[in-house]
């Protein structure tokens, strides 16, 4: 697996002062993609122990308020177990913060279900561009949902997360 990029304090991918990792490789090339540079699963930079290290490094501040794993597509098979070992890691060291992730799966259709161990939210579904609508909160358009997985996972049922 390779990663884009790493914000080291990001305020616009959930709530609060956040780390966001920027996956690399993406499937779906969404018709005006805000980051279409992570599509090519060969860019960017290889992700090792030591990424998740310095991940995790980074997160160990008490302003920041958790993880957000972008990218690219981290539920895309080429990339789920890294998301994975990077989820559980996190979990593993901050049970308080809150982990966030974005897909252009729905979430019934993640192949691999033991991300949703770790995951607090998923925002789920691909960017449309004929339903942007740049009023929504942390989401592009209109057709992804923003979901409490954890809820969701205890009701059977998407339960949509409440800020």
């Amino acid at each position: 697996m390779r990663y884009n990029q790493i914000r080291k304090m990001d305020i616009a991918d959930g709530p609060g002062v956040r780390v966001s990792v920027f996956l690399q490789g993406c499937a779906f090339h969404c018709k005006n993609c805000f980051n279409p540079e992570t599509w090519d699963f060969n860019g960017g930079s290889e992700f090792t122990d030591e990424t998740i290290q310095e991940i995790l490094d980074l997160c160990d501040r008490e302003y920041i308020a958790g993880l957000s794993i972008l990218g690219g597509e981290p539920m895309h098979p080429k990339n789920i177990e890294g998301t994975i070992r990077l989820a559980k890691a996190f979990k593993e060291r901050f049970p308080e913060k809150s982990l966030w992730s974005w897909s252009g799966f729905l979430f019934d259709d993640v192949c691999n279900k033991e991300i949703f161990q770790y995951l607090d939210v998923l925002v789920d579904g691909q960017y449309v561009d004929e339903l942007h609508d740049p009023r929504l909160k942390w989401r592009g358009s209109s057709n992804q949902r923003v979901i409490d997985v954890q809820k969701s996972i205890k009701k059977k049922e998407v339960v949509l997360y409440c800020d």
